[in-house]
């Protein structure tokens, strides 16, 4: 299904709304999910809402709670999100110490019991937009199998870096496996394989196989340093959260466990050196391929948003055909919208 992302917003703040969220709530969580579309991120776009409905509908997360805030110390904010939706309880968490980390030079948040936060650039972006550097981490459910095993026991462990820069920022946006499960979720409904590589079975065994992946184990990308790196970040935001860790996650994958993962931003203010300049450089230097640019992280996926900004989005039949159903079962007169 080709739509406008004008009319893929209001689909989504519709549902959302309808499901008791405040209208204000509802724009934030709906931003989250549409750029991620328009990014070319389908895996955390509109594939993740029917399942954030049906954990609204049966309270495992809040449609009003933004969090409850408590300062450890004048730089550091932990948060118990109370179940608030992802982006709502990560955002205002985020105004709270933007303050601090101007008067400081740096500031810390860490989060639990929040929902999905969605893709983690989305944060580092509008901070660094702000002019601070903006690091972004959170946990899983065990995805990953740890290098030398088969057996899911890490999370996918994603982090975000931003940092200030005309006229766009840098912002990398990684997971520390080869994949996310969010894709590979989105593969299997679009009945695409996977890359050799990215998953194993349940019997630990190698599959392209979408649908068997999703009861196997996702590999960590560049073999043991993706696995340090996302056995290392999982045990920092544990240790400093206090949130579940390994198999005991649960709650962005089901419908019907409590989130309990870790959240954690650091913000860094400075701005004594420009980063512009050096950017630029790595943009025009020789290129591997004459026909395709040289880009910093970042550039790809503004490049698809403005794509899709003015083009649109594709949007998996099955899973239009679903939301648009939801829709009109709330039997509201506006609720015919078209295919």
């Amino acid at each position: 299904m080709h739509t406008d992302l004008a009319t893929a917003r209001s689909l989504t703040e519709r549902l959302l709304i309808t499901a008791g969220v405040p209208g204000p709530a509802a724009t934030q969580q709906a931003e989250l999910l549409l750029v991620a579309e328009a990014k070319g991120m389908p895996s955390h776009g509109l594939l993740r809402l029917p399942r954030l409905l049906r954990r609204l509908a049966n309270g495992t997360a809040s449609p009003t709670n933004s969090g409850k805030h408590q300062w450890l110390s004048p730089c550091y904010l932990s948060v118990d999100g109370e179940q608030g939706l992802g982006p709502v309880v990560a955002r205002r968490a985020l105004e709270a110490v933007v303050p601090a980390a101007g008067r400081h030079g740096v500031a810390v948040c860490s989060i639990t019991n929040n929902n999905h936060l969605g893709m983690l650039g989305y944060y580092a972006g509008l901070m660094a937009e702000r002019g601070l550097v903006c690091l972004g981490m959170t946990t899983s459910e065990a995805l990953v199998h740890p290098w030398g095993g088969t057996e899911a026991m890490l999370g996918t462990n994603p982090f975000a870096l931003g940092v200030p820069a005309q006229p766009y920022p840098l912002v990398l946006d990684m997971a520390t496996s080869q994949i996310s499960m969010g894709k590979i979720h989105d593969h299997a409904l679009r009945g695409v394989p996977l890359e050799p590589g990215w998953a194993l079975d349940a019997e630990g065994n190698a599959t392209v196989d979408p649908e068997a992946a999703k009861s196997g184990a996702i590999a960590p990308f560049g073999g043991p340093k993706g696995y340090g790196l996302g056995l290392g970040l999982g045990a920092m935001i544990t240790f400093l959260t206090g949130a579940a860790y390994g198999t005991a996650v649960g709650g962005t994958l089901d419908d019907d466990r409590p989130s309990n993962k870790g959240d954690l931003f650091i913000l860094l203010s400075g701005g004594a050196h420009s980063t512009s300049e050096y950017l630029d450089q790595v943009r025009d230097s020789r290129r591997a391929d004459p026909a395709k640019p040289v880009a910093v992280p970042g550039d790809g996926a503004r490049a698809r948003y403005q794509e899709s900004a003015a083009n649109g989005i594709d949007v998996a039949d099955d899973l239009w055909r679903e939301l648009t159903g939801l829709l009109a079962a709330t039997s509201r007169p506006e609720a015919a919208l078209a295919e």
